[in-house]
């Protein structure tokens, strides 16, 4: 299916590696113009040359680096339409272990981070006529993930900031959807599992197996299109059916 996304210009953060890649690869696959944001230079360079993207280093919790992204998409591209919101992980804790730092600087990455590249792309995004916001978030905004406290934490009030967004841009076409990933490939479930999944790890999840990025990376391409003009707010999970909740 053509989404229609060729020649329209959508953000990636985190984009050198695991989703954000697989995310920029189906955007550029789909024809549009990417601009990629990661901290590892030759990484992020390696992989914006090969798909033709744009390549910015830099740290979403840096705010001057965040300015930086936005005014050299502009000046590539001439405009935004989608932006992706994606980052990586806090560190593995319990509450009990919590200290105010950790609070904080989970709070930089995954919340402040977020909030801030969204107003900085939010006058471009209202001059185009299909502007998307899309947040990666994780399983946990279901359902707490036992040793993810950070995670836990923190990402819900992701999914609070962006429910009240979806309802105030509406009025201005803009949608804001947001993605619960569940164990999905990547370096950083691959920590977690050192020795691959055991069959039990398995029989939690009802397909029976981890997703790929890629699979992620396909919702993204649908929430960007027009064929998802009428879905905003929404939390869509990517799971396998891993997660129990209602809603």
């Amino acid at each position: 299916m053509d989404l229609g996304l060729r020649g329209r210009t959508a953000i990636v953060c985190g984009a050198s590696a695991g989703m954000g890649l697989a995310i920029a690869e189906s955007l550029a696959a789909e024809g549009a113009n990417v601009a990629m944001l990661a901290r590892g230079r030759q990484r992020l360079a390696r992989e914006a040359e090969r798909l033709g993207a744009l390549s910015v280093r830099g740290d979403v919790s840096e705010p001057g680096d965040l300015k930086r992204l936005v005014e050299r998409t502009v000046a590539a591209f001439g405009g935004i339409d989608v932006l992706v919101n994606n980052s990586g992980g806090p560190p593995r804790s319990s509450v009990l272990d919590l200290d105010d730092e950790a609070v904080e600087r989970t709070v930089e990455l995954l919340l402040l981070s977020v909030i801030r590249l969204t107003n900085l792309c939010l006058p471009h995004l209202r001059a185009s006529s299909c502007g998307r916001i899309i947040n990666i978030t994780s399983s946990s905004v279901r359902e707490p993930i036992d040793n993810l406290a950070l995670s836990n934490a923190v990402r819900p009030g992701v999914i609070g900031w962006a429910k009240t967004l979806a309802r105030e841009l509406g009025p201005d076409g803009i949608t804001v959807n947001s993605i619960a990933p569940g164990r999905i490939e990547t370096e950083r479930l691959a920590e977690a599992y050192p020795d691959g999944p055991t069959e039990r790890d398995l029989d939690a999840i009802p397909l029976r197996r981890f997703g790929a990025a890629r699979e992620v990376a396909e919702v993204v391409c649908f929430l960007a299109s027009d064929q998802a003009s009428y879905v905003t707010g929404a939390v869509i999970a990517v799971d396998g059916g891993l997660t129990r909740g209602l809603l």
